[in-house]
């Protein structure tokens, strides 16, 4: 996989590597404390709620729903400039936990609140994997 050279990628790090190793095999897996049970992303040391450092990788079903969205209609970077008009949606998983990413082959009129959707998985390069969601 060549990434397109103009495209920023995230940067796998000791926190998020599992996060895209998972991708990378088509899981979508998330941080869950061992102290209070809650999920969490994006992926970091620490529980936000409890403050515990303990925690496992736990796949998640991926299936949400729509929260809330823009539509991108002047490119914000220009490596993005061939995807306008774009979505960016805020989607609540059934787990609780809100994701930031894009509906794919979905026009702008066609996203609402509460539309379902399901993760799919972009491979971007050999490390990166992004999730994305597709109309469930």
């Amino acid at each position: 996989m060549i990434p397109d050279p103009g495209l920023p990628l995230p940067v796998a790090t000791p926190d998020n590597r599992e996060f895209y190793a998972a991708a990378r095999r088509g899981e979508l897996v998330f941080q869950r404390c061992a102290a209070c049970g809650r999920f969490r992303h994006y992926p970091r040391p620490i529980c936000p709620s409890c403050l515990s450092r303990e925690y496992s990788w736990q796949r998640v079903s991926g299936r949400g729903n729509v929260f809330t969205w823009t539509i991108v209609r002047g490119p914000t970077l220009p490596a993005f400039a061939h995807k306008v008009p774009y979505n960016v949606v805020d989607v609540l998983l059934e787990e609780g936990v809100h994701f930031v990413a894009e509906v794919l082959d979905c026009p702008p009129d066609a996203i609402h609140a509460g539309l379902a959707v399901v993760a799919t998985f972009v491979p971007v390069s050999d490390e990166i994997t992004l999730v994305k969601f597709r109309r469930a």
